[in-house]
């Protein structure tokens, strides 16, 4: 069985091809890239879907010699998301499935970091950590639904990174630009506010206080306090959710888990707990179809259900721990 996914939650369009063993047999896609110091624009990113969708889908099924002949399934990313966004991968799900009648399986764009980090790294029952533009998310699985352990009270690690980033004049995403800039950095810590409630963390005084430091410190310095604080607030939690949850795995997922810096401070904190560290491979830690595909295909396998085209809708805002997840135990 080989399925079809289609993302476009936000700057990213893409299309993958994936088969019932979870081999990725395409992935294509095409991001939207922002101008410097300006964040994504709705209209304008999908504008660039819709400029770019119909070559990243036929690239993705030349890229896997196949034909829609070969898919059996449509899998869509149907929130959350950008409105416009989403409803040009939408319109793409519903002309291909209605044309070529395929059934057609909306997917939770967060789940399917989730699925497919898990499916890749082989993580069985983690403690996950999803970081990236959207989320912030420590979860684990119990009774058909992933579990919020703790999450941010305000913006995102991916939004922290990006609004700071602009405020300097990058371009969206920012990460990589900061990462580099931390790297370079003499390793001198700037005082930052520190916010973690419970298993919660708190961005936004970080962001304000990060900010006012670049006017007055060499700006490495400033990219390298960042990191630590954030990286730091994140790591402390997940020691608290493993200590509570006892499990001796935990996997991080998104746009942010290709930081080598987080990923170092988790992996110590996971060694402090005798648990296992896993991470999605940074060539699919960013959006992508593949994602969506395998989450599709498993629910489709499970279920049987699918959506008829003129019901294929999508949601802004749809939280991961109001998806009920039948194939996992």
């Amino acid at each position: 069985m080989i399925c079809l996914g289609i993302e476009s939650t936000a700057h990213t369009f893409g299309c993958s091809l994936v088969d019932s063993s979870g081999k990725v047999l395409s992935d294509s896609r095409d991001a939207y890239k922002a101008p410097e110091g300006s964040g994504i624009h709705p209209r304008e990113a999908s504008r660039h879907h819709i400029e770019v969708c119909s070559d990243i889908f036929l690239n993705s099924l030349s890229s896997a010699g196949l034909s829609m002949k070969d898919v059996d399934i449509i899998g869509y990313s149907m929130g959350p998301g950008l409105g416009p966004c989403l409803r040009v991968g939408a319109v793409v799900a519903r002309t291909l499935a209605g044309f070529h009648k395929k059934p057609l399986v909306p997917v939770n764009h967060a789940l399917g970091h989730i699925e497919l980090g898990s499916m890749l790294t082989g993580a069985s029952d983690p403690l996950v950590l999803l970081v990236s533009g959207g989320h912030t998310m420590m979860l684990v699985f119990s009774q058909r639904r992933w579990r919020v352990f703790g999450e941010t009270l305000d913006i995102t690690i991916g939004q922290l990174l990006d609004q700071f980033g602009r405020a300097m004049g990058f371009a969206s995403p920012c990460g990589g630009k900061i990462e580099s800039l931390a790297g370079q950095s003499s390793g001198k810590y700037t005082q930052l506010p520190y916010v973690v409630k419970g298993n919660d963390v708190s961005f936004s005084g970080l962001l304000t206080a990060a900010k006012h430091s670049a006017a007055s410190n060499r700006l490495e310095d400033v990219c390298y306090s960042l990191q630590e604080t954030s990286f730091a607030m994140l790591a402390e939690a997940i020691e608290r959710a493993l200590s509570f949850t006892g499990r001796k795995e935990m996997l991080i997922v998104g746009g942010v888990s290709a930081n080598r810096r987080l990923s170092q401070m988790l992996e110590s904190a996971c060694e402090r707990h005798n648990c296992k560290f896993f991470s999605c491979p940074i060539k699919f830690a960013g959006d992508n179809g593949a994602q969506i595909a395998w989450t599709a295909m498993q629910d489709y396998q499970s279920s049987g259900k699918s959506v008829l085209v003129k019901d294929a809708t999508v949601r802004q805002s749809w939280r991961l721990d109001l998806v009920d997840v039948g194939w996992r135990g």
